[in-house]
């Protein structure tokens, strides 16, 4: 298993976004488990062809939303955080992905969602 992320230095997501985002989302989907060893800052920056900086910055990110744990001079690893909430997670980011491929801006994904939990909720919430 490896590590595979790409950064499009023309997107107009800032790289350590870009990096955070791929990050998290192979952690929320498993494809990164649980323990899964990172490179070192370094060697992450080297690799993908940023600044140490960014890629600090990326995974200080990380760290602040639990996605990763930093041990020390062990290394960075994938932190173990609550199942439920990584589905939830991983579901949410397969519809935004979806909705946004049928061309739905924001206010229209918002809407379907809100459709969809008064009809599983009731009017209440």
């Amino acid at each position: 298993m490896s590590l595979k992320i790409t950064i499009d230095p023309d997107a107009a997501t800032a790289p350590y976004e870009q990096l955070r985002g791929q990050i998290a989302e192979e952690a929320r989907a498993g494809r990164l488990p649980v323990h899964y060893k990172l490179p070192t800052v370094r060697g992450l920056a080297e690799q993908l062809g940023l600044a140490a900086n960014t890629v600090a910055k990326a995974y200080r990110a990380l760290e602040e939303d639990g996605v990763i744990e930093t041990r020390g001079r062990h290394g960075t690893y994938i932190a173990a955080g609550d199942a439920r909430a990584r589905e939830v997670a991983a579901a949410a980011g397969a519809y935004v992905e979806r909705a946004h491929r049928l061309g739905l801006d924001r206010d229209g994904a918002r809407e379907a969602i809100e459709e969809a939990l008064r009809a599983a909720y009731g009017d209440g919430g």
